[in-house]
């Protein structure tokens, strides 16, 4: 039993535990503790548990061609059309570049021309398994960074085939024959042709028999068997594995039972991917290693600076700020999955010795071991570079935002989204002076000339003060990365200490740091979903919708105002929310159906019933202050009310509903 592969896995399984349990105390991430089992306990370690690890690395490949998998089911068709500029333009100039200097360097080392570009191709690849998996980890992946890693890996990954198959062709083993080569080439694309148009006219027909029969491991199967099916397809015709399994994904994205697919793969697509980055570290030669310690860690750390420098340019040439770009190099910086079968591939064709193979694997598992470090400190090191710049750095011709913005009291929107989308209409149909800031230049030139819209870094001071930060009312940060949140938060609050600043982040741990950097008011994805859920689930068991909207009133004052406490600030704003932690002001429409029409203000009830004040009464373009207690309500009406926000929640059936906003001649103004 002692030498199956079975004892083997579960015994690595086991050890991973522990491993990966002590490197959660160290606050690193579960991907080092893989790579770490990997190298303590492979096959050239003093306490080698695995004596062959060939089987597992087979096993492994899974993991990454379900990750792919997974990654192709989250585009839609939409958003790989918008990516197809960085794939060819970004991934073909980082391919390019990295493989021509990197041969450049390594011909004085008596590599020759054939050797330096075989070593251009190791280098240029990068780790999609790690990467991606980091960036789902932090929820960056829709970051322009992450949208941008994600384009560049999709383009390495395509080309791998094309490498392999010029292996033996620099290793003077391969005579060119077009007419032999023009077969498979032909073979390929009518294969992968009749597989989409296949797709295409009979993949709903299967899901929806799949679906009809309420049967979840028939759903899982087919789902596996697409996968997987597709993957050894690709590979049979030459392509890569991962490659594969990601135009399944991207079949089945197109699927409206799509959401269906994913979480029954997650689990597995983990439980592969565990053993892909253990795989990984048992590469690692023991030996070797401690006899060129001091060689492996220095070159390894010259290749993942000198790779990082060589990927910039093909962000900077899409327009990106240089923050993006350094983000973006920084997290490719590492030797990809793929550089290990076409290393294998030319160890037995002779382009290599044994030394050489055995140094670019040290060399390529130290990297990946820095990843997920590297890709933690990307944006605090762009930020230093940035900072660092002489002056400030000027607005690029790509970058340039409204100049002299002309605009007062008005909303910036950064980011355009979908909640930026539903904000710009929600603002236009208010007649509420807007404009947008947009960081992707696809997003720009689809909207330029229907929305106020720019191209822009929100975190660069400048571009603040062309959209008019000083005289703006409300500033409202709709975008996914994080680092780049908290850094406009900042500028934003020092240009304009008495901005409105709206932020929205993923999770609640988020809004404590944002209200101390500044924010005025931090909405989070994953408590508003929670209130939600809790409300669209009363609303099945009859619950009064006064009373559903009054008990998420009353959460959401509890929650943030709990964690609005724990922020020390000095700011006269918010010591004002501090001495009144859960009041404020309230706009309300009189509707037409609102039992407050013909009623007098004494008589309304407003006060003693829902402990509510009114301030102010807006009609006929007119906001009329101390309001006598003779007044009566009129259809139309604005009225602003001050009181707990729970009551002020709570009070809204009384002005019954309001189905859109007056034309925009009556719009009211906003409260102060």
């Amino acid at each position: 039993m002692e030498d199956s592969f079975f004892f083997e896995i579960v015994v690595i399984f086991l050890l991973s535990i522990g491993v990966t349990l002590v490197c959660s105390k160290a606050k690193l991430p579960a991907t080092v503790g893989f790579l770490l089992t990997g190298v303590l306990f492979g096959p050239s370690s003093p306490v080698a548990i695995v004596v062959e690890q060939g089987s597992l690395s087979k096993i492994a490949e899974i993991g990454v061609a379900m990750l792919l998998f997974t990654i192709g089911m989250e585009l839609s068709g939409d958003a790989l059309s918008r990516l197809k500029r960085p794939v060819f333009l970004g991934g073909s100039l980082q391919l390019g570049l990295t493989i021509l200097v990197i041969a450049g360097l390594a011909m004085p080392f008596g590599y020759g021309f054939r050797g330096g570009i075989f070593w251009g191709c190791l280098a240029a690849l990068s780790s999609s398994a790690i990467v991606l998996r980091i960036m789902q980890e932090k929820g960056t992946t829709s970051t322009p960074a992450g949208r941008l890693s994600l384009a560049i890996l999709v383009f390495q990954d395509i080309m791998v085939a094309p490498m392999l198959l010029v292996v033996p062709l620099l290793a003077g083993t391969l005579e060119i024959d077009p007419a032999a080569m023009a077969i498979p080439m032909l073979k390929v694309a009518g294969t992968l042709g009749g597989v989409v148009l296949l797709a295409h006219f009979g993949l709903d027909r299967l899901m929806a028999a799949v679906v009809r029969t309420r049967t979840r491991e028939i759903l899982l199967l087919t789902n596996l068997g697409l996968c997987l099916g597709m993957a050894l397809l690709t590979e049979h015709l030459g392509l890569s594995l991962s490659l594969g399994a990601f135009l399944a994904g991207l079949l089945l994205a197109r699927s409206q039972y799509s959401m269906s697919v994913i979480s029954g793969i997650l689990p597995y697509r983990d439980v592969f991917m565990s053993l892909f980055f253990i795989s990984v570290g048992m590469l690692l030669d023991w030996d070797f290693f401690l006899a060129h310690a001091f060689a492996i860690v220095a070159c390894a750390i010259v290749f993942v600076t000198l790779k990082a420098l060589l990927t910039l340019p093909s962000v900077l040439i899409q327009a990106y700020p240089l923050k993006t770009a350094i983000v973006t190099s920084l997290s490719l910086a590492q030797v990809g999955e793929f550089s290990f079968v076409l290393s294998a591939s030319a160890l037995s064709a002779g382009l290599i010795d044994e030394a050489g193979a055995q140094a670019f694997l040290a060399v390529s598992v130290f990297s990946m071991m820095l990843t997920p470090g590297l890709i933690a400190i990307a944006p605090k090191v762009a930020d230093a570079v940035v900072a660092r710049l002489p002056g400030k750095r000027p607005v690029q011709p790509e970058e340039t935002v409204q100049p002299d913005c002309d605009l007062n009291d008005h909303l910036i929107i950064v980011g355009f989204g979908l909640s930026g989308k539903h904000l710009a209409h929600a603002a236009k149909e208010s007649s509420i002076p807007y404009t947008i800031l947009e960081m992707n230049p696809e997003t720009v030139k689809r909207f330029r000339g229907r929305e106020p819209i720019s191209h822009g870094d929100a975190s660069q001071p400048v571009v603040l003060e062309h959209l008019g930060i000083a005289r703006a009312r409300v500033m409202a940060i709709v975008i996914s990365d994080p680092s780049a949140l908290r850094s406009i938060t900042i500028e934003a609050r020092r240009l304009n200490p008495d901005v409105y600043i709206v932020a929205r982040s993923r999770f609640v741990t988020e809004i404590s740091p944002l209200l101390e950097l500044g924010a005025s008011y931090v909405i989070a994805e994953e408590f508003e979903t929670s209130i939600e859920v809790f409300s669209r689930v009363l609303a099945q068991f009859m619950v009064p919708i006064q009373e559903v909207d009054a008990l998420a009133a009353r959460f959401r004052s509890e929650n943030y105002r709990t964690l609005r406490r724990q922020v020390v600030n000095v700011e006269n704003l918010d010591s004002l929310a501090k001495r009144l932690p859960d009041m404020g002001v309230q706009a309300m429409r009189v509707g037409g159906d609102s039992p407050l029409l013909g009623v007098s203000l004494v008589n309304s009830g407003l006060r003693n019933t829902y402990g509510v004040s009114v301030v102010a009464i807006h009609r006929d373009g007119d906001t009329r202050a101390n309001v006598d207690p003779g007044e009566r309500f009129e259809a139309g009406d604005v009225v602003y009310l001050f009181g707990k926000t729970d009551k002020l929640f709570a009070v809204k059936p009384v002005f019954g509903t309001v189905t859109a906003p007056p034309p925009a001649g009556g719009a009211a103004p906003a409260a102060a």
